[in-house]
């Protein structure tokens, strides 16, 4: 498999750590109580997420489908198997916080997966995801067009009605919040909280800082208003009831 067909099915995994990861967990922190914590990263990549976690906790774990990623990760956790979501190798119960950045869209079953995460979370333990929003205006994941994968930032594909939408981008998913919370409609788990929000912009800002950190703070801003359904990312949080 090529660089360009794993992008195209798995999208690629963070190779920095930059101020939108940086915010991500942040955010992450204002949910979740990562101290001493039992984490599994669902879909670690080269385990950028994970590194971050270990200051506050030593056992931290990771999935990665990818062999090659796994083996990168290995150094940034207690453990990592190499696996897929929709068949976690941890027994019931296991981990007081499951998280997923940005992989839900690419597995083969989102509903197993869904299913998997509040298997092994604990009772009182948290889910938290962050996955792409269907009204985000460009899609991030490249089309295929004319049989050719074409990698890069595509405007306006998720407006379109889900038959076409769904062949030009047949490899990535992209949510509302009602396709979202309808994986988890039946399952153990409750929601705390859900949003919407925007990037990061590092590129942008690396280039053109001031232009850059205008339109940041911009959107953050956003974020507090009706535009947030525009917002690159979904944010949310479940409870395992007891």
């Amino acid at each position: 498999m090529t660089h360009s067909d794993k992008a195209a099915l798995r999208g690629e995994p963070g190779y920095v750590w930059r101020s939108g990861q940086e915010r991500r967990l942040k955010m992450i922190r204002r949910w979740i109580d990562l101290n001493d914590a039992a984490i599994l990263d669902d879909g670690c990549g080269l385990g950028q997420y994970l590194a971050h976690f270990s200051p506050f906790s030593r056992r931290c774990f990771g999935l990665e489908v990818e062999f090659e990623r796994a083996a990168q990760a290995v150094p940034t956790a207690a453990g990592i198997a190499q696996g897929v979501g929709e068949h976690l190798p941890f027994p019931d119960n296991s981990f007081d916080f499951v998280f997923s950045n940005e992989v839900i869209e690419h597995v083969a079953d989102d509903g197993r997966y869904a299913a998997e995460m509040a298997r092994v979370v604990k009772p009182g333990g948290r889910i938290l995801i962050f996955c792409p929003n269907r009204w985000y205006p460009v899609e991030q994941h490249g089309i295929f067009w004319r049989g050719r994968y074409k990698f890069g930032n595509i405007p306006l594909v998720n407006y379109l009605p889900n038959p076409l939408r769904n062949r030009l981008a047949p490899h990535v998913r992209t949510y509302t919040k009602r396709d979202l919370l309808r994986l988890f409609r039946n399952l153990p788990v409750e929601m705390m909280h859900h949003g919407r929000i925007f990037g990061g912009y590092d590129n942008i800002e690396r280039r053109y800082p001031r232009l850059g950190r205008f339109i940041k703070n911009a959107l953050y801003l956003a974020e507090k208003t009706p535009f947030a359904g525009l917002g690159i990312s979904h944010l949310l949080v479940m409870k395992k009831r007891p």
